[in-house]
């Protein structure tokens, strides 16, 4: 029979459709299951002590600094650091490391079977089929909890749909930044140019680890953070390179953060300029700006929407000149070409390249010979 059960848990596992698991799942149930108590807020927010074990010391009981939207499915501790989804806090109560694939997967699986979750997979035919979760024969023996009360949970159907509006101000600024930590100086920004960008270091929260990125819209106004990690070897699905601002429900209202319609930089090119120049990371744009290229605006990533090749256009003169500098991979070169069609039209563009170099590998004598007109 035991044998069984591990086949059975193999199978449904293998066709886990986490994303799927994740929206169906219910953040009220997983914490009324481990019994913890939060209060709830405004904006399908909750706040209290830390539960975490991995959260050790008195201090997780001297304020609450646990900070639950369960809406969202996710989470955040203020003091420890610690953050993710709600299978991740899972995860982590059941002293299990969700980094973990192996980790991750039974957590998954356990939290489909304990509150009877079916996810799909794609039949031959490219539709969904429902996958079914082993009896309550086949699982496993757990500690009895009180069963969790879902009467009063509203559904997604159910809901007032919240007014949206996306790019807004942000409310709060990001303090204690490191400028002087080492990731910054080693890859060669100088003083002048990290101050320019109030760029540093966060030592704590969601931006723990990562360059802390403000973002500004035309108007020169903070709409958010974006954040890059210090440490490449720390990278991974859970970890990724870059994090952008996310969705927050404040005062009955959902405010998004649509990188498609942002260009980094575009209120350091207030007028239109004769020559401006287009890059795709943030830095690239530091490295060109500190070597005296400050027209120059980003797409922050590998992509050009209509939007921002609208605010593009806006920065460059009718009979201007704009510069892609591009990326030397093979997204870098696909967004060039995707990008440059869309400009060419309205405007000569020409397109700097080299393969398999970034803007950040040329000096500043490589850079006078590409760009020749500063």
């Amino acid at each position: 029979m035991a044998l069984f059960i591990f086949a059975l848990e193999h199978f449904v596992a293998s066709y886990l459709n986490f994303k799927e698991l994740r929206q169906r799942l219910s953040f009220r149930d997983i914490l009324t299951d481990y019994q913890i108590e939060l209060t709830e807020k405004a904006g399908g927010q909750a706040m209290g002590y830390c539960p975490l074990p991995q959260h050790k010391g008195s201090e997780a009981r001297r304020s609450p600094s646990f900070s639950a939207h369960l809406e969202r499915g996710i989470f955040q501790c203020f003091s420890c650091g610690i953050s993710g989804n709600l299978i991740e806090f899972a995860a982590l109560m059941d002293g299990l490391d969700p980094a973990d694939g192996a980790d991750f997967r039974k957590t998954a699986l356990k939290l489909a079977q304990r509150f009877g979750i079916q996810t799909s997979k794609p039949g031959k035919d490219g539709t969904a089929k429902a996958v079914e979760s082993p009896p309550a024969a086949a699982q496993k023996p757990q500690e009895p909890r009180e069963a969790p009360d879902v009467s009063d949970t509203p559904s997604a159907e159910t809901k007032p749909a919240l007014p949206v509006v996306v790019n807004a101000a942000l409310e709060f600024e990001l303090k204690d930044l490191d400028p002087e930590h080492p990731y910054l100086l080693s890859r060669g920004f100088t003083p002048e140019t990290i101050a320019q960008f109030g760029l540093g270091v966060c030592s704590r929260g969601l931006m723990k680890d990562r360059v802390a990125i403000p973002l500004l819209d035309t108007s020169g106004i903070l709409i958010g953070y974006a954040g890059r990690v210090v440490d490449d070897n720390t990278i991974n699905a859970q970890n990724p390179r870059y994090k952008f601002p996310g969705v927050r429900d404040t005062k009955g209202v959902r405010y998004e953060f649509h990188k498609s319609e942002f260009l980094y930089h575009g209120h350091g090119v207030a007028k239109p300029v004769s020559d401006l120049v287009v890059v795709e990371g943030f830095t690239a744009l530091w490295w060109l700006w500190q070597h005296g290229y400050h027209n120059t605006v980003g797409l922050m990533g590998s992509a050009c929407s209509d939007t921002q090749a609208r605010l593009i256009l806006e920065r460059s003169k009718p009979k201007g000149r704009i510069w892609y500098f591009a990326d030397g991979d093979p997204a870098g070169v696909k967004c060039a070409k995707d990008t440059l069609a869309m400009l060419a039209t309205s405007r000569l563009v020409r397109l700097v390249i080299a393969d398999g170099r970034q803007p950040t590998d040329f000096t500043e004598g490589e850079l006078k010979k590409l760009l020749p007109f500063f």
